[in-house]
């Protein structure tokens, strides 16, 4: 594995760190203006009627499927990382996610029916998948396994570029709501092209990071995988016949089902796997039993936190006074609000953290989390309400929303994956830190589902009793906080000081 010395290297750097880690930055940067860009238009896009060029779905099945897209990209991440470690090395499977991502873009922006558009977000989930979990190993490669203190500085730089690319929706949106929904997806194609460019001329820059896979398959392991890849093909698609027979053809709302179940009954299954496991100590199944706690409070806390993208873009749409001096902003620019509240408050918990030290817990911080995502919703439930017939509200109402999930992201996420090495089983931490995306992608998958629920009960009562549940689990948690800091064997807790949206 090429690494760099612990030392500043010499020659050119980026903000005194090795020039690879520019490359990295700006490919990840493009990747998330791509990603976050297609997001901010994506529901508004479904939920158009054809008139405006829209596909006009139904808005409950638009958010449900807006809620399994974002899911199946953190659960792609699983054999994304494993395909680069077993078989292409991360060098090759980022590349290999720029153009598929990009190709997935350049199908959304082509006017060519609701296929374009499925097909678009399959590859996007699928480059995805490809990009995501590797780009981060590549980070880290770049410094030896004792230069802790610099590696720590090149996430914060890396996750700074996420953010930045976040704000995507100032182009995208735009040009998408106020011009043609096509020519937004084009300009997300247009940002991944700009990052797969750079990517392949920056790639010298890496010197050697990632060119090799970390646990290369043997020739009989080849043969076991492709046997097993043609049984599962095999089997897949008679059911797949059997299901569309069944059920007189298979509809945009049993595809969205069917990946929820997915997104839970996978993480459901590998704890029960864990549990039984008998390379797994009396001991870590203890502390085993701690994490699951946490896993499910990460996955209640997404569910809410993701809807930003669905129910309150459309809130935002249709409900909220978006005027300024007499011109009218793109709803999906409110899809800014979070991640310019990331970048201005970041330093201030990385300082509030450091200052209260030990005498916070992981499971606090959780509480602590899932306490201010709930509380956003309460308010939101006020805004609904403010909005009741026809009314359009000021935007603060939204910027309050966000400001609370982001003091919730800056408690929880932060500490997600520092938990997730402290609490797996000795044998399986690499496996572990795979399945805590996964908790993404279970409140994801399962939050786009509960949203069909607005159209049902109305908003004011939807966001309040998602929002009431949400505060009652912080709550809990925050009552058992010591508890399970016992079973989690914690003396004291030192997190990463940085911050991202995931």
């Amino acid at each position: 594995m090429a690494t760099t010395s612990t030392r500043a290297p010499a020659g050119r750097t980026f903000f005194g760190h090795p020039w690879g880690l520019a490359t990295l930055f700006f490919t990840e940067m493009w990747e998330r203006f791509s990603f976050y860009g297609m997001r901010g238009i994506l529901v508004l896009f479904l939920i158009a009627p054809p008139s405006q060029s829209g596909l006009g779905l139904a808005e409950g099945t638009a958010k449900a499927l807006l809620g399994v897209y974002m899911a199946m990209v953190y659960f792609a991440a699983l054999p994304g990382g494993w395909l680069a470690d077993r078989i292409l090395g991360a060098r090759r499977t980022v590349l290999a996610g720029c153009v598929v991502i990009m190709c997935g873009h350049l199908s959304m922006a082509v006017p060519a029916g609701a296929g374009a558009v499925y097909l678009g977000l399959a590859l996007i989930i699928l480059g995805s998948g490809l990009l995501k979990p590797n780009i981060s190993t590549m980070v880290g490669r770049l410094y030896s396994q004792e230069d802790d203190a610099r590696r720590d500085s090149a996430f914060s730089l890396f996750y700074l570029g996420v953010n930045i690319g976040a704000l995507a929706p100032f182009v995208v949106g735009y040009l998408g709501e106020n011009i043609n929904w096509h020519l937004g997806f084009g300009a997300a194609a247009a940002g991944m092209a700009l990052g797969l460019t750079q990517y392949v001329l920056g790639a010298r820059h890496l010197r050697g990071v990632g060119d090799q896979p970390g646990h290369r398959l043997t020739p009989d392991e080849r043969r076991r995988l492709a046997r097993a890849a043609g049984g599962v093909l095999a089997a897949a698609v008679p059911a797949v016949a059997v299901a569309a027979v069944a059920l007189g053809g298979i509809t945009v709302d049993h595809v969205t089902v069917a990946l929820t179940v997915l997104a839970v009954a996978v993480p459901v299954a590998y704890f029960a796997y864990l549990f039984r496991s008998h390379e797994v100590t009396a001991e870590e199944r203890t502390r085993l039993r701690a994490y699951v706690w946490l896993f499910a409070a990460a996955a209640l806390f997404w569910m809410i936190y993701d809807q930003a993208a669905g129910p309150l873009n459309i809130f935002a749409e249709r409900s909220v006074d978006l005027t300024v001096f007499g011109w009218r902003m793109p709803a999906s620019w409110t899809q800014n609000i979070n991640p310019i509240m990331i970048i201005c408050l970041s330093g201030f918990f990385a300082w509030l953290w450091l200052r209260l030290g030990d005498r916070v817990t992981i499971p606090q911080k959780f509480a602590f989390g899932l306490v201010m995502c709930g509380l956003s919703f309460v308010v939101m439930s006020m805004a609904a309400h403010a909005a009741a017939g026809g009314v359009r509200v000021s935007l603060l109402w939204l910027v309050a929303v966000y400001l609370l999930q982001t003091v919730g992201e800056l408690a929880l996420s932060p500490v997600g994956l520092s938990v997730t090495v402290k609490l797996a089983p000795r044998a399986f931490v690499g496996q572990l830190l795979g399945v805590w995306f996964l908790a993404v992608a279970c409140g994801d998958a399962v939050g786009g589902q509960v949203a069909r629920l607005q159209d049902v009960w109305g908003g004011v009562r939807y966001f309040l009793l998602l929002g009431a549940v949400t505060v009652a689990a912080g709550a809990a948690m925050f009552a058992f906080a010591r508890t399970l800091g016992r079973l989690a064997g914690q003396g004291g807790d030192r997190e990463p000081r940085t911050a991202a949206v995931p």
